[in-house]
């Protein structure tokens, strides 16, 4: 009948009406929530890095190579022991600053291959919480052209340019030298750096590494003593190549040497970090099942 039909029309376009001012309501709750400040924002990001003990953290920076036995030559002759010691310099000063008062920089005087199983037993004894070792990279012997620079012939190879890290998968804390070296070329080349992947190419023949992290540039080199006989993570850093004529430069330049020891620091940040957020997870209360899954010989330049 027509007025029960108008009946119902007047309930519906009440409840619509209705529906409509509840919607509004809602944003309106919404809208006055308490939501928190901005130094409440900065306080919990704080609070991601407050869990990482800055000065209990020992960090070693092993200088690759010795004054008596310097590695490779550059292209313009420069032995590689001179980049390796300017640049670790640099990284622990960069971690002095940024809070890391217990870095360490390793230097020996002994012969490989006694002076590399000193090297890792100083490192072990310090209780070091990461090892980083500095070199600069080269080419093998079947790759090297001459060129002559200021009277005098030296070797070069412009082939490849860029990083590269290794780990040893015999490491005492595989997953942890795994994890740091990926935090390192994060940083690398957050700050416009890249790596080389020559690495694993045939043409290296028996230096051939195999790619472990192929967004960080992180390589496997199983045989290096300073990373497998050391008991925490440990990386190996070829900052760059010495005997490719261009980046030889840019590698031996302050502004370069500042922009890795800056990444190196930022990793090490993130690192110690990411180490102690475990611990600070597994503070909280609430239960979890029991079943639940857990969340070249290389040539000069590596032939340590």
């Amino acid at each position: 009948m027509p007025g029960n039909r108008a009946h119902k029309h007047l309930v519906s376009k009440l409840r619509r009406s209705g529906a409509a001012w509840l919607a509004i309501l809602a944003v309106l709750i919404l809208a006055a929530a308490p939501r928190p400040a901005r130094s409440e924002v900065l306080a919990s990001q704080a609070a991601k890095t407050a869990d990482c003990q800055r000065a209990a953290f020992r960090v070693v920076i092993d200088v690759g190579h010795t004054v008596a036995i310097p590695g490779a030559d550059s292209a313009r002759g420069v032995p590689e022991y001179t980049f390796n010691l300017a640049l670790a310099d640099t990284i622990k000063q960069a971690l002095l600053d940024a809070g890391f008062d217990k870095t360490v920089r390793l230097i020996t005087a002994t012969a490989p291959w006694r002076g590399l199983k000193e090297r890792a037993a100083r490192a072990n004894d310090m209780h070091a919480d990461l090892f980083i070792a500095i070199h600069h990279d080269s080419v093998p012997d079947h790759l090297i052209e001459r060129w002559e620079y200021e009277g005098q012939q030296h070797q070069f190879s412009d082939r490849f340019s860029g990083y590269a890290i290794f780990i040893s998968n015999d490491n005492a804390n595989r997953k942890g030298s795994l994890a740091f070296g990926h935090f390192l070329g994060e940083q690398m080349q957050a700050r416009g750096l890249y790596f080389t992947p020559h690495y694993t190419l045939p043409l290296m023949r028996h230096y051939r590494r195999e790619l472990l992290d192929a967004e960080a540039g992180v390589y496997r080199y199983d045989q290096l003593i300073v990373l497998r006989e050391t008991r925490m993570p440990a990386v190996l850093l070829e900052a760059g190549s010495i005997v490719n004529r261009r980046e030889e430069l840019e590698v031996g330049s302050p502004e370069r040497r500042a922009l890795v020891g800056a990444a190196v620091a930022a990793a090490v940040e993130d690192f110690c970090a990411a180490r102690a957020r475990p611990s600070a997870e597994r503070s909280v209360t609430r239960p979890q099942s029991p079943n639940a899954a857990p969340h070249r010989a290389k040539p000069a330049s590596l032939a340590r």
